[in-house]
């Protein structure tokens, strides 16, 4: 096995939208950097954060409109307020929502672009430092930008609704529509040099106080988006720009018709042959914004699932042979060592075992799933069989620790109270805590709801809903010093 051995340490995850603000929403701003001093204060050395990427319908971060841009939403309006690019009355004009724990994404689609075009409207776009950053990100500024300006002219459909000069980019299309919306090209163009000002602010403030972020990226990318709608020879599409076949899972236990995702495909064969050059470009650029890079459903590295594009459930699908160690090669040859952890959870596919063993990457192990009685249970702490491992007691897509173990009978607890040495449901969130903490895993991650014993109120995503999700916001200094100390505690006493 190679050399890919994390550093010892526990850290916690929560989206940058979950942060507290007056705006509606968590940003990159003066509370991203206290919840900075705070992981500082409790001796933690990692911030896992969901995907940053512009969002679509459904706010989900793991449907974006670009592989490469970070989301205007996330851009610190106050910020921009010091900078002199707005005024507080401006700001103060719009209804920001009046629940502190909860985004109200309908809201902020209403008003944050309305925000910040009277920003852009002040911004000297002469100005030397954004002409460089224009030009440094221009492989995919240019076309995200574009890609942008137009799905807004045609009222945000998607890309393939679009007249087929600019669907299928025509050259007289393309200028065409480069010169009617010009301004608006330098909109979208001017949110991503503010999204990646304050980010990197926010990142270097972080490494300073020895704070390594996690981030998160989608295996795949959404079909509404710049990425496909730019590079449409990467993925498997007919001659209209139509998928084939697309993502999702099969049939199992929580679904009798599997999961249909609906995102593309990629070719392969194809960027096989191009060296992997767009993944190439991906990881550099997400290597450039996250110090450690979580792939999201590696098992697709290995072999993918394919569901005909016109079926309605995920029956009639099959299993591919993915890239594999081809890509893992690039990927690490592009980062360097110790940057990847693989969410290898769900289906069981012995060849992802087998490439994790190759690259010496870390899996994860979820403590959820651990105490059903059985005590070969892969994700229980003593059937760890090394430290190689990430282990959470859940993540976005699960219950809370608190809304998991609610509803759960005295026998159907028995197993977990004689492991953990407790007598009684309330004691279970700190049990988990202090389980994953002792365990030989090189990284614990645990949910700020999870930190904070919260209910399935407080869960960030019921998988397969829309509308419901990616909302939940942690109030205002919640981590009270009782709970600080039991925290820093446990990071003292594991070595962590």
């Amino acid at each position: 096995m190679k050399d890919c051995r994390m550093t010892r340490g526990a850290g916690i995850l929560l989206a940058v939208t979950s942060l507290p603000s007056p705006y509606g929403i968590g940003t990159m701003g003066k509370e991203a950097f206290k919840f900075v001093d705070m992981l500082s204060n409790l001796r933690q050395k990692y911030w896992q954060v969901l995907p940053i990427g512009p969002t679509s319908f459904g706010d989900s971060p793991y449907q974006s409109f670009s592989a490469f841009a970070g989301n205007p939403y996330l851009i610190d309006l106050d910020i921009l307020i010091a900078e002199g690019l707005l005024k507080q009355k401006e700001v103060d004009g719009y209804n920001w929502g009046n629940k502190k724990d909860d985004v109200d994404y309908a809201l902020i689609y209403e008003s944050r672009f309305k925000v910040l075009k009277c920003a852009f409207e002040r911004f000297d776009t002469e100005d030397e430092v954004f002409k460089k950053f224009c030009k440094e990100n221009k492989d995919w500024l240019e076309d995200y930008s574009l890609y942008m300006a137009v799905k807004n002219e045609m009222n945000g459909r998607e890309w393939l609704s679009w007249e087929e000069g600019i669907r299928n980019r025509r050259a007289e299309a393309l200028e065409k529509y480069k010169e009617h919306l010009k301004e608006q090209i330098l909109f979208w163009m001017f949110l991503q040099y503010k999204f990646f000002e304050q980010w990197d602010a926010l990142k270097s403030y972080a490494n300073e106080q020895g704070i390594k972020i996690i981030g998160d990226i989608p295996l795949y990318v959404a079909l509404d988006s710049a990425d496909v709608w730019a590079e449409r020879e990467q993925f498997k599409l007919d001659e209209d720009g139509r998928p084939v076949e697309v993502a999702g899972c099969p049939p199992d236990a929580f679904s009798d018709d599997g999961q249909k995702w609906g995102n593309p495909l990629y070719d392969w064969e194809k960027m096989e042959e191009q060296g992997f050059g767009w993944w190439k470009r991906r990881m550099e650029a997400n290597g450039r914004l996250f110090d450690i890079i979580r792939i999201d459903h590696f098992i697709g590295v290995a072999r993918y699932y394919s569901i005909p594009a016109e079926d309605e459930t995920a029956r009639n699908g099959r299993w591919n042979k993915g890239p594999g160690k081809k890509l893992t090669d690039m990927i690490e040859k592009t980062l360097g060592k110790n940057r990847i952890i693989a969410e290898d959870l769900g289906v069981a596919v012995p060849a992802v075992k087998k490439l994790l063993a190759k690259t010496g990457w870390p899996g994860m192990k979820i403590l959820l799933f651990a105490f059903d009685g059985n005590t070969a249970n892969e994700h229980l702490p003593h059937n760890y069989a090394d430290g190689n491992l990430v282990v959470y007691a859940g993540t976005h897509d699960n219950e809370t620790v608190v809304g998991y173990f609610r509803d759960k009978t005295e026998y159907e607890l028995a197993y977990l109270y004689e492991y953990l040495n407790i007598k009684k449901k309330d004691d279970i969130p700190d049990a988990i805590i202090r389980a994953a903490y002792a365990s030989a895993a090189d990284i614990v991650i645990m949910q700020m709801q999870d930190l904070l014993k919260l209910g399935n109120e407080a869960r960030m995503n019921f998988p397969s809903t829309v509308g419901c999700n990616w909302r939940w916001r942690v109030p205002k200094d919640s981590l009270d010093e009782e709970r600080r100390t039991w925290l820093r505690t446990m990071t003292l006493l594991y070595r962590r």
